[in-house]
């Protein structure tokens, strides 16, 4: 999956100029209860700027609110100039890129400002990876890090037919080992899912209604 398939295009987003006044962004992020907008000047990504940031600049300015609400421009406080993705680049690569702030905004090599994902974009594709809104069958086993233990798995499952939700794979501490997660459907006969996995070098850990 590639960031494109995920982000919120530039036309649906709300953005900052650089000459917009604090107050008139902090307005439309109350509004809209967002707490953070992209810089943008004429089409180009500039950088960001967030409730966090503005209270900052305020507590370090010397200035009455009502004149730094006013007179204060985003130019002046805005940053991470350098926070963004290209569109092209895989989903995975959002997980590290967010750094802190709640969006990341998506740009081409010239900056170009093509739209946003949200952190709450990236939580929706993990409860679609893993299956989290459809009730199911939840099955941890661990598997020897060897040639072909995928393909055991395939000719298990199409054994019994079972009807798989999602699957994931995570490390092991044992460099040797690797956990398979797979979530199938609430009609499969698990138990006999589990002693065909045992038998066929699988080792079983865990087995939940989810």
């Amino acid at each position: 999956m590639f960031v494109r398939s995920i982000m919120i295009p530039s036309y649906k987003c709300f953005v900052a100029t650089p000459q917009d006044s604090i107050g008139t962004v902090l307005s439309i992020m109350d509004k809209e209860d967002i707490q953070a907008m992209p810089v943008v000047n004429e089409g180009y990504f500039k950088g960001m700027v967030s409730k966090q940031t503005i209270y900052r600049a305020f507590f370090h300015s010397n200035r009455t609110k009502e004149d730094f609400l006013a007179n204060q421009k985003i130019e002046e406080i805005v940053s991470n100039r350098d926070l963004y993705i290209n569109e092209e680049e895989v989903f995975e690569k959002t997980f590290t890129a967010f750094k802190g702030f709640p969006i990341l905004a998506v740009a081409n090599e010239s900056k170009k400002f093509l739209g946003m994902i949200t952190r709450y974009d990236v939580l929706e594709q993990f409860e679609s990876a893993f299956g989290t809104k459809k009730k199911g069958i939840r099955v941890a086993f661990t598997s020897e890090e060897s040639s072909g233990r995928f393909s055991r798995l395939s000719d298990i499952i199409k054994q019994l037919h079972v009807n798989i939700i999602s699957i994931a794979t995570f490390d092991e501490t044992d460099k040797l080992a690797r956990r398979i997660v797979i979530k199938v459907d609430e009609s499969a006969n698990v138990e006999k899912l589990a002693r065909k996995l045992e038998n066929s070098g699988f080792r079983v850990l865990d087995i939940k209604e989810v």
